[in-house]
């Protein structure tokens, strides 16, 4: 007959980390998802100047209002820096944000065993292995 007491207790233990585990690599997969689907926009030059980028920073578009091209090359390039930095910002902090989320989930499993612990379960062990059977 298996004993019960502090073994049940480990299967427990473990069983619910393993739980929690499996829920965090969801939870952590569902995060890597939701920034690769982050979508940001910066605007410079009262709007003639769009860039779209991702949640990685990458860059998706950019879109010049044709009356832009009036302006000299360095202001052009100055509107364009602006409006590639906001949207990389704005990608930066929502996936910033989605990335604590996960990390604040996974902050919840429980501590891992250690040295003590697992040295007084063997010593259990060998006492059980040394004691007489109950009959």
């Amino acid at each position: 007959m298996p004993s019960s007491g502090p073994w049940n207790d480990d299967l427990d233990h473990l069983e619910r980390v393993l739980r929690q585990t499996e829920e965090i690599m969801r939870d952590l997969g569902a995060a890597r998802a939701e920034i690769a689907q982050i979508t940001s926009v910066g605007e410079a030059g009262g709007g003639m100047v769009r860039v779209v980028a991702g949640g990685g920073g990458r860059l998706k578009a950019i879109k010049l209002d044709p009356r832009v091209m009036r302006q000299p090359a360095d202001e052009l390039a100055r509107q364009v820096m602006a409006a590639t930095r906001a949207a990389q910002e704005a990608a930066e902090r929502r996936a910033h944000e989605i990335v604590e989320r996960a990390r604040a989930r996974a902050e919840s499993l429980p501590e891992p065993l250690d040295e003590t612990f697992v040295r007084r379960r063997i010593e259990q062990v060998a006492d059980e292995i040394d004691r007489p059977p109950r009959g």
